[in-house]
C-alpha cells in the first residue's frame, strides 16, 4: 500500500492552506456538462484555486469520464481529485486511470456496521495498493451513517491509517461546519491534515483555518450560494482574496 503521511497530502500544492473546489458536473445533456466544466474549469484556474474535484453530484460515471480525460490531456500541471458518489471502487479506477492526484471518500471509517470494518479495511488496503495517489476520507461526513461502536477519536486513529487527509463535515452541504466540531476533529487527529469540506465562507475563513489545514468548497462558489446554483467568478474572487489575506498572516 502506498505509504500515508502527515506531510504527503498538503505536499502536493504550492501553496498553504489549499482550497479545493468542486466541479459538480451540472448540465442538461453530456455536451452541456462538458461545457460548463470547461467554463468553470478556467474560472477556477484563472482565480487561483489550488484543485479542482471532479464529483458526479449532477452528473453521471460517464461525465466524469470525459471531464478527467479534457483535465489530463489540457490542464496537466493543476491538481485535480476525484469523488465517485457511491462507488468508492471507481473512484481509485478513474483517478488511476486519468492521473489524478488524490481521491475523496466521503466516509472511511464508522459507516459500516461493525462487523463489516474488517471488510472496509481490506478494501481500503487492496485499492490503495493499486493507486499511487492520496485519498482524503470523511469521518462523521455529511450524509453518511454513524454506525461506529467506537468513539471519534478511536475513528479518527482508524482514519488516519486509511487515508491522508481527513475532511470534516457539519450535516449537510452549504451547511457551516462548526468550529467545536473541527476543534475536536483536530485535538483527535493531532497534526495530521485536516480539511474542512463544508460551509467555509470568509467570514468563517480565518477561524476555521487557524485550527484546519485547508478546505473544500463548493456551494459559496456558486451565484445563489446552494449546490444548484450557477458558478460565480466573482464569488470565487472574494473567496481567494480572503484566503490569500489569511495566507499571509500565517506566514
Amino acid at each position: 500500500m502506498p505509504e500515508t503521511g502527515k506531510g504527503r497530502f498538503l505536499s502536493m500544492f504550492r501553496e498553504r492552506k489549499p482550497v479545493m473546489a468542486m466541479l459538480h458536473l451540472k448540465g442538461t445533456s453530456p455536451d452541456d456538462v462538458q461545457e460548463r466544466m470547461k467554463r468553470e474549469l478556467d474560472i477556477y484556474v484563472s482565480e487561483g484555486v489550488d484543485a479542482v474535484i471532479v464529483e458526479d453530484y449532477f452528473g453521471t460515471y460517464g461525465d466524469m469520464r470525459r471531464a478527467l480525460a479534457y483535465i489530463e490531456q489540457t490542464k496537466p500541471d493543476i491538481v485535480y481529485g476525484v469523488n465517485c458518489l457511491n462507488v468508492d471502487a471507481m473512484g481509485f479506477e478513474l483517478a488511476g486511470e486519468f492521473g489524478a492526484a488524490f481521491v475523496q471518500l466521503d466516509s472511511v471509517v464508522g459507516h459500516v456496521k461493525p462487523r463489516d470494518e474488517e471488510a472496509l479495511a481490506a478494501f481500503l488496503e487492496l485499492f490503495r495498493s493499486r493507486y499511487a495517489g492520496c485519498v482524503l476520507g470523511g469521518v462523521r461526513f455529511k450524509y453518511q451513517p454513524v454506525l461506529s461502536d467506537r468513539s471519534l477519536e478511536e475513528d479518527l486513529e482508524i482514519a488516519k491509517g486509511r487515508c491522508d487527509a481527513v475532511a470534516v463535515t457539519q450535516d449537510a452541504t452549504g451547511q457551516e461546519t462548526s468550529l467545536d466540531k473541527i476543534r475536536s476533529f483536530r485535538a483527535g487527529l493531532g497534526d495530521f491534515p485536516l480539511i474542512v469540506a463544508a460551509g467555509v465562507t470568509p467570514e468563517n475563513l480565518k477561524e476555521s483555518f487557524r485550527i484546519a489545514d485547508g478546505a473544500v468548497v463548493g456551494s459559496y462558489f456558486k451565484d445563489s450560494y446552494r449546490d444548484d446554483g450557477e458558478l460565480s467568478a466573482e464569488h470565487v474572487r472574494t473567496f481567494m482574496d480572503a484566503v490569500r489575506a489569511v495566507r499571509e498572516e500565517c506566514a
